[in-house]
C-alpha cells in the first residue's frame, strides 16, 4: 500500500509524542511527572458544566450549523467587545472543533503553494506543520531571550518578500510566555501598514493567563482589523480542553472561506459543547481568574526552582503556563555512557533518568531550549524539579 505524499510534508507534534512516551513508562509502573502537555489541571467550572447538562436534557442533540449556533457566535462577539473592545458581528465568527482546527481553516483558506508565512521563533509546534500541509514556505524570524522572545520591527521588515502572505504569532506565546504590549504591537503594525497584502494570524488562546497586565490584540488598530484573523478558544482559560471549541474572528470573506472548508472536513462542532461555551463566554469569569491566580503562584515557585539549576538561562514568562529555558550548558555532558548532544537528548535524558516529561525546543523552532509546563500541582512541580536537579547533577 502506498500512502499519500502529504504525510511526508509534516511531522507528528512533539508535544503529543512526549506525552505518549510518558504514558508508556507509566504503563510499566514508573511514576512519571508530566510537564510536557499544555493542559490546565483544573476541572471545568460548575456553571459551564450545568449549561451542558441542561443542553442534554433540552435535547440539543442534532447537527449544528457549520459556523456554529447563532447564540454562540453572538456570545463570541459579546466577549470580544467586553474583554477586547472589538466590534464583530456573527458573520465574522466561525466556531470549530478546537482552536487547532480554527488555525488549520485559516491557513488553508489563505496559503497557496509557494506562499511565504513569517513565524517568529519560538512558536507552537503546529504552526509550521500546517503551513507545510498547505504547501506554503515557513520563514522563521529568530528571536532571543535578551529581546524577550519577540521580533524587532526591523527583523519583520527584513523577512517580508513579494511572496509573503501571512504573519503568524501568539500572545501570550506558547512556549516562551512572551506577551506583547500595546506599544510593541503598534510598532509591528507600522510595518504591516506598508504591506497591505499580508494577513496577520493572531493566536490569543492564552489571553486570560497573563501575569503582566491587560491583554492586547493587534486587531485593535482599526486600519489593520480587516487583515487580522483572531484565533481563540476555551481550552486554556476555561479548563475545557476535552470539550473542543475554538473560534476565529475575521473579515467576513475569510470567515466564509473557513466555513466552506470546515463544511467538507467536520461540519459544525459539538452541539452540547456549543451551549456550554455560551455560558463560559458570557458568564462569571471568576473561576478563570482564580486559575490564573494559581498559575501565578506556580510560576513564582517554578522560576525559583529553575533558576537554582546550574547553567540554565531562563526567560521569565509573562503569560501562558510554561518556562522555556536554554539548556545548551549541558550539551556534551555525559552520565552512565549517555551523552547529551541536543535538546532532544536532554528531554530523553530527564524522561529516562528523572522520570519527568518535557518537550524539546526544536519542535518550537529553538534548538537550545526545552519547554516545561507548570500546569500541574505545586507538589508535582516541586517533586519534578527536585528529580531534574538530581539527574543533571550526575552529568559531567
Amino acid at each position: 500500500m502506498e500512502l499519500s505524499s502529504l504525510l511526508n510534508r509534516f511531522n507528528e507534534p512533539e508535544t503529543l509524542k512526549m506525552a505518549k512516551l510518558g504514558r508508556e513508562l507509566r504503563a510499566k509502573g514508573i511514576d512519571v511527572i508530566d510537564l510536557s502537555l499544555g493542559e490546565p489541571d483544573f476541572d471545568t467550572p460548575q456553571h459551564i458544566k450545568e449549561a451542558a447538562i441542561k443542553a442534554i436534557n433540552d435535547n440539543w442533540s442534532h447537527y449544528t450549523p457549520v459556523a456554529g449556533f447563532l447564540d454562540l457566535r453572538e456570545a463570541v462577539c459579546t466577549k470580544l467587545n467586553r474583554d477586547n473592545n472589538l466590534d464583530y458581528k456573527p458573520e465574522n465568527i466561525i466556531t470549530s472543533t478546537g482552536a487547532k482546527q480554527s488555525l488549520a481553516n485559516a491557513i488553508l483558506a489563505l496559503v497557496d503553494e509557494g506562499d511565504e508565512v513569517i513565524i517568529p521563533t519560538p512558536y507552537w509546534v503546529t504552526y509550521s506543520e500546517l503551513v507545510k500541509i498547505a504547501r506554503g514556505k515557513v520563514v522563521e524570524i529568530r528571536t532571543t531571550v535578551e529581546n524577550k522572545f519577540k521580533p524587532t520591527p526591523a527583523q519583520v521588515e527584513a523577512a517580508i518578500t513579494p511572496r509573503t502572505k501571512v504573519f503568524m504569532f501568539s500572545s501570550p506565546c506558547n512556549p516562551s510566555g512572551a506577551v506583547y504590549s500595546k506599544e510593541e504591537l503598534e510598532v509591528l503594525a507600522e510595518v504591516f501598514r506598508k504591506h497591505p497584502n499580508i494577513t496577520i494570524l493572531s493566536d490569543e488562546i492564552y489571553e486570560y493567563i497573563n501575569f503582566v497586565g491587560k491583554h492586547e490584540s493587534i486587531a485593535q488598530f482599526d486600519d489593520l482589523k480587516s487583515r487580522v484573523v483572531i484565533i481563540n478558544g476555551l481550552s486554556k482559560g476555561f479548563a475545557m480542553t476535552g470539550w473542543r471549541l475554538g473560534y476565529i474572528a475575521a473579515d467576513a470573506a475569510i470567515a466564509k472561506a473557513c466555513e466552506k472548508l470546515q463544511g467538507q472536513f467536520t461540519s459544525g462542532t459539538n452541539s452540547i459543547t456549543q451551549k456550554a461555551a455560551v455560558a463560559a463566554l458570557t458568564g462569571d469569569l471568576r473561576p478563570s481568574m482564580e486559575m490564573t491566580a494559581e498559575f501565578t503562584r506556580r510560576r513564582k515557585r517554578t522560576l525559583e526552582l529553575v533558576n537554582a539549576i546550574p547553567g540554565f538561562k531562563c526567560f521569565e514568562p509573562e503569560g501562558a503556563f510554561y518556562v522555556f529555558p536554554d539548556v545548551s550548558y549541558y550539551y556534551g555532558k555525559s552520565a552512565n555512557g549517555e551523552t547529551i548532544h541536543n535538546a532532544a537528548d536532554f528531554s530523553m535524558y530527564i524522561l529516562n533518568n528523572a522520570h519527568v516529561s518535557s518537550v524539546m525546543g526544536d519542535a518550537f523552532g529553538e534548538s537550545n531550549c526545552v519547554r516545561f509546563s507548570f500546569a500541574n500541582s505545586m507538589e508535582n512541580i516541586e517533586r519534578a524539579w527536585g528529580r531534574i536537579a538530581e539527574a543533571l547533577s550526575k552529568l559531567a
